[in-house]
Order: structure tokens, then sequence, then C-alpha cells
């Protein structure tokens, strides 16, 4: 992956992946720690069982034109993808390791929320690991508060808007 100099005010946006772009985006996860990579599936499975889901949505996350990232959502309850949740689920997330801490990852996940706000919807669930590598930190800082509820192992969030 070659190096850009990117500033936290690169304009963000989410980008379809194509035939052209999905090996690089799949190549994202091999930047993540080891501690990080035990917490979230490698962009390649996400993608796989994306295309096996009737209620995933996912995109590519670009600053500017550098690729920093992947989301995938999922929408409504769907015991075939393994998701109990009734309303818009953000199945993984990930932001490269080089551009992490500069705002992009919120930047993402504020243009998620402003496209859901505008469908009248007011609330964003997510799940996450805890321990060395956990993004916990991260999406309590976005606002997610814990439910109380577990997916597997993992704390299950909601950021209401």
């Amino acid at each position: 992956m070659r190096e850009t100099v990117l500033t936290s005010d690169a304009e963000i946006s989410l980008r379809r992946i194509s035939a052209a772009s999905v090996c690089d985006v799949c190549e994202l996860s091999e930047t993540l720690s080891d501690e990080q990579r035990d917490m979230v599936a490698d962009n390649g499975t996400s993608i796989a069982e994306a295309h096996f889901s009737e209620n995933a949505w996912f995109r590519a996350i670009y600053a500017e034109e550098t690729l920093v990232g992947f989301i995938l959502l999922h929408e409504g309850s769907d015991w075939d993808d393994g998701i109990d949740c009734p309303g818009v689920y953000l199945w993984r997330f990930m932001i490269a390791r080089p551009f992490q801490g500069r705002g992009f990852g919120k930047q993402a996940i504020a243009l998620v929320v402003r496209d859901l706000k505008a469908r009248g919807l007011r609330e964003l669930y997510t799940s996450y690991g805890q321990g060395p590598g956990s993004p916990e930190g991260f999406y309590r800082g976005l606002g997610f508060e814990p439910t109380g509820e577990h997916y597997d192992d993992e704390l299950e969030a909601v950021l209401r808007f």
C-alpha cells in the first residue's frame, strides 16, 4: 500500500467496491495489529458474507482518493446471517492501521448516521470484543452506549441520534 500524506480534513467518501478494488480492500486487513485482527474479521471474509446476505450493505472508505477502510452494515434481524438486531447494525468496520487516529473513522460513521437520519432512522447498533485491541474506546468516544446485551462474546452498543 502506498503511503499518502493525508490530513484530518481530507474529504471522506463511501464507495462501491469493484472487481478492480476488491483486492486492495482485502489487503487493508493485513495492516492491522495482531490484537486488532483478533477483534474483526478480514475484509475478504466480510465481503463474502455480505454477498450471501439480502440485508447487507458495504462500502470502501476513502479519504480523498486514498483507500483507508471498510464498512459493512446489516439491516434487520436475519437468523441466516446470525444477526438478531431490529434495526441497522454496524456489522464490520475498520480503518487501516496507517490511517487510524486521524478522524477518518469518525467521519465515516458520521456519513452513515447522516444517511440513516435522512431515512428517518434514529439508532445504529454494533458490538465489539473487549480486551487488547478492542475498539471500545473508539465507539464510546462516538457516543455508543452498551445495551447490556451480547452477540456471542461481544458487547452490544447503540448510538442514538
